[in-house]
């Protein structure tokens, strides 16, 4: 275990120690409430300092353990999680979905785990010797499909984006031609091109021209043209098929003012939080938007505009620069890596918490739709703190099996 221990990369184990910290200390902020002479204080910190605890326990587990261990687990895991997101459908309705398993006290949210097993199989899946590109592909799309359509029905929807961009990334890191990773992407912008038809038709000539360029058949690109407009066609039906939040969500992210007092006004609070940090910040325990309450899940998915208030446009600066750091170096030492199945994976784990950081920064500011995504080791919340630590613990033991 010692002899592990000092091949782990100690930049990426700081810094993983440090945004944990600081973490723990913003929950503590946003569990404390002053106004006037009564303060009250939750103790959200306290369960996020056990979670850590347990975190990193798991952490140096998986260091421990033999990577050939660790790989021979990776079908089963897969095959378990999709279990857990079945079960997850008996469980009782919260806030209008069903994402958790309950033990107890404890809560325990499926789709987290589901990530981490994904992205192994589909990276052990498709970096197998001698298969072809469309191998890839559709083993990669059927692999990503199945808990991809659980996670929808939940309905979750945010995880559910961060599959189809993990399995994007994934393509891209596995040297698949472009223009397979083009009509990866092509149903997704024909949904978004839907919306007007003369933009729709434009959309459609660069596909099939951009197609015909790489030399497929023309029977082919027909076929692509005719799904694409399916898709188009359709996406009104889909629409009409999401719960009326999920609709108010995009309609607000357009326009906060379109229910201020409703999916709006989190969006609103969170700017106003934010803005009012100026430069320097009021300091820490003083963001008056979250003494008073102001705005919502304020330890969760908006502990970001927490720290905007308190720490100001230095603060939160610093914060995305120490994300910036961390990724940089995983992604450096994933392209170091030799074995392609390590090195895919690496990226796909990446690729999540890019994805997770982005979004929840960007609903903070107003940018993005709220779509009920934490910020990773710094929101609340168990599952998906030990998650991402696994994650990180899971790229610290691929470098150590490549030294």
């Amino acid at each position: 275990m010692f002899k592990d221990l000092k091949k782990i990369d100690k930049p990426i184990l700081f810094l993983l120690f440090l945004l944990i910290g600081i973490g723990i200390v913003f929950i503590y902020s946003a569990s404390y409430h002053k106004v006037g002479n009564v303060v009250t204080l939750n103790n959200f910190y306290l369960k996020q300092i056990f979670w850590s605890f347990i975190a990193f326990i798991i952490f140096f587990i998986i260091i421990k353990l033999p990577l050939y261990f660790i790989e021979s687990l990776i079908v089963p895991m897969y095959v378990f999680s999709l279990l857990l997101l079945v079960v997850v459908f008996f469980m009782p309705e919260i806030n209008g979905s069903r994402r958790w398993l309950m033990f107890g006290p404890l809560r325990f949210q499926p789709s987290e785990f589901a990530k981490v097993a994904t992205v192994l199989f589909l990276a052990k899946s498709i970096s197998e010797p001698n298969l072809d590109n469309w191998k890839i592909f559709f083993r990669g799309a059927l692999i990503v499909f199945l808990p991809l359509v659980l996670v929808l029905l939940e309905p979750d929807l945010g995880t559910s984006l961060i599959f189809i961009m993990m399995l994007f990334v994934m393509f891209l890191a596995s040297d698949l031609p472009n223009f397979i990773t083009v009509l990866f992407l092509a149903p997704i912008l024909s949904l978004v091109c839907s919306f007007n038809r003369y933009i729709l038709g434009i959309y459609l000539i660069i596909l099939s021209f951009y197609l015909f360029k790489n030399k497929l058949s023309s029977a082919f690109i027909g076929l692509m043209a005719v799904l694409n407009l399916f898709i188009a066609i359709f996406t009104p039906i889909m629409w009409n098929t999401l719960h009326s939040y999920q609709q108010d969500r995009i309609l607000t992210f357009i326009d906060p003012m379109h229910d201020p007092l409703g999916a709006g006004y989190q969006i609103i609070q969170s700017k106003i939080a934010v803005g009012s940090g100026g430069v320097w910040g009021k300091g820490f325990l003083l963001g008056t938007q979250k003494n008073l309450n102001f705005i919502p899940e304020h330890h969760t998915d908006f502990i970001f505009s927490v720290i905007g208030e308190e720490m100001g446009f230095v603060g939160t600066f610093l914060l995305l620069f120490l994300f910036m750091l961390l990724l940089i170096i995983i992604a450096k030492r994933a392209s170091e890596m030799i074995v392609p199945e390590r090195k895919i994976a690496s990226i796909g784990f990446i690729s999540i918490l890019t994805f997770q950081i982005l979004v929840n920064v960007g609903m903070n500011l107003g940018t993005i739709p709220t779509t009920g995504m934490a910020l990773p080791f710094i929101s609340y919340g168990g599952s998906n703190l030990i998650i991402n630590v696994l994650s990180i613990a899971l790229i610290e033991k691929f470098i150590v099996g490549e030294n």
